[in-house]
Parts: C-alpha cells; structure tokens; sequence
C-alpha cells in the first residue's frame, strides 16, 4: 500500500499503548498528532530517535501536538524502553502491522542480502481535522524530530493563514 500524501484523510489508528489503553486517531480531533512509524524498541537508530522527540516533547505539546511512536512491539516493550529513557509520549503497539500497512510504511526491506518485511522509518504529521498535512516516507532518525516540529510550526502557519481568508 502506498503511503498517504498532503491532504489526503489519515487512515483509521485504533492501537493499544504499554497499559493496554486503546488510541484512536479520531479522538484527536481539534489536535495536532505526530505519528512516527519506528523498526523496534531499544535499538540505535530508534533510541536516537525517540530521545530527541522526548527532548522537544515539552515544545511539541506547546504547539499543541501530540508525538505517537508506532512498532510491532508489544507492551511489554514499549514499557521498557519508555521506562529506560524516560519517554513523555505514547508508544503504541501494532503487532499485525495493519497500521503501519494502511500509511504504508510495512514494506519489503533489505539488509546484507536478504530480504524481510518490516518497518519503513517514516512520519505523518495529522491536522486537527484528521488530514495528512506532511508526510516523510524515508526517515533518518537523528535530527527528524527537529524536521517535524519545524513542520508543524509551518503547517500551523499555513493554517491559520488560510482560516484568516475565509
């Protein structure tokens, strides 16, 4: 499935966090949403990641988002790696992948010759009315946090530009 562009509705989230509590994206409405799609708790690239969305969590929920980190881990997991760097934010576990199929970021990957399928690193920023308004197909995790809340700032701008006209 291919990943979903500007503008277009975000497909449905409805996925359990460590504690077993359900998050749906459509509870969001009216609020910003930052979904960041990750391979697998506690490795590098995924730590390196996550501490930087916890170092800008505070100017995050400023702007008035909220960050959701999305892997095929369990609760047991994320409760972990939560705990271990001491993340603000919701980690939600999508064992079936079919989250991560539906923004398309459950593709076929390679390393060292083989071939698997697994999580593409990649981010969607939501509106408040549940439309993709920025999408990154291919992450590198140091450094993306920044991206994104320099994004949001951009899509709020946007925004509110465009509501002063109507």
């Amino acid at each position: 499935m291919s990943m979903p562009e500007a503008g277009v509705r975000a497909p449905a989230v409805a996925l359990p966090d460590e504690h077993g509590v359900i998050h749906r994206l459509s509870d969001q409405a009216g609020r910003w949403t930052i979904l960041y799609f990750y391979p697998e708790d506690d490795t590098s690239g995924c730590t390196i990641e996550a501490c930087q969305f916890r170092d800008l969590h505070t100017t995050i929920r400023a702007e008035g988002a909220d960050v959701w980190g999305i892997s095929p881990d369990g609760a047991d997991s994320h409760r972990r790696f939560s705990q271990k760097f001491e993340l603000p934010f919701t980690l939600l576990s999508d064992e079936d992948h079919a989250v991560a199929t539906a923004y398309g970021a459950w593709t076929l990957r390679q390393n060292y010759g083989r071939e698997y399928m697994g999580i593409q690193r990649s981010s969607f920023l939501v509106d408040p009315d549940g439309a993709v308004a920025y999408a990154w197909p291919r992450v590198k995790a140091d450094g993306h946090p920044a991206d994104v809340l320099a994004k949001l700032a951009l899509a709020k701008a946007e925004r509110a530009a465009h509501s002063s006209k109507d």
